[in-house]
């Protein structure tokens, strides 16, 4: 389907890394792109870059979100907005569970039901949901908040594709493993010199725009193609492992 029969879509978590690099691939296919995030002088920027609509808002302000729906009509969405706290569960605050339904899970939600009836009467549309290979693969060591949104989104995103069974209402699930982003400053809680050093520096890894690029794949195909998920991973990366340990000594 090409990308003249879209007009408008809408990003979310659109400051930085795989969100603004989406943004700025949609600019240049001629979409007007409104990119929404909490950080306004990052969306401004990539406003003046790119000429996106930018909305500085929280993706959890409901009524913020819902007017936006009602002012626009979007014929793709791309749900990227997602944080990740350092932890476990067994650690981890009431807020920062809350934050992480919120933010990784429920925006998204409430935005399908938004914006998801008018496609379907529309018959036609896109979603898109970026997740994660956590969604899919457990590790020792990573956030359990984390790999539970994302694998909820991730049966989120099969979900919508029975909910929209008969209509040209197609959904994308994008499930990155590492990918050059600054995500990993946030994740571990330390500074962005000190992740990139430990988890960018020296791999060969995806950059953001490649993200972008699979993506832009994934609406151009033609109408009758729902490319439904892609795992994307650095060449020299797999999600692999068994772990075994012996019990401590009583």
């Amino acid at each position: 389907m090409p990308f003249s029969d879209y007009k408008t879509a809408l990003v979310t978590g659109a400051s930085s890394g795989m969100g603004a690099a989406i943004v700025e691939r949609f600019r240049k296919e001629g979409l007007e792109v409104h990119a929404l995030a909490r950080s306004a002088g990052a969306l401004q920027e990539l406003a003046e870059r790119t000429g996106c609509i930018p909305h500085a808002l929280d993706v959890r302000d409901l009524p913020a979100i819902t007017q936006l729906t009602k002012d626009v009509q979007f014929d793709i969405l791309v749900n990227c907005a997602g944080i990740n706290f350092p932890g476990s569960i067994t650690t981890a605050e009431p807020e920062q569970i809350d934050a992480e339904i919120g933010v990784n899970l429920q925006s998204a939600m409430h935005l399908v039901r938004l914006i998801m009836p008018g496609m379907l009467n529309r018959d036609s549309g896109h979603i898109i949901n970026i997740t994660s290979i956590a969604a899919i693969y457990n590790f020792i060591g990573s956030n359990t908040l984390y790999h539970t949104t994302k694998a909820a989104m991730h049966m989120l995103s099969r979900q919508l594709r029975a909910d929209a069974i008969g209509k040209r209402v197609r959904v994308t699930e994008i499930c990155p493993g590492r990918v050059a982003t600054d995500i990993f400053a946030h994740v571990n809680g330390t500074d962005a010199a000190t992740a990139r050093a430990q988890f960018i520096d020296g791999f060969e890894l995806p950059q953001a725009s490649d993200i972008a690029d699979a993506i832009a794949f994934a609406v151009a195909a033609p109408i009758a193609v729902n490319i439904s998920n892609m795992e994307i991973l650095p060449t020299l990366q797999v999600a692999a492992g068994l772990t075994t340990v012996k019990p401590e000594p009583v």
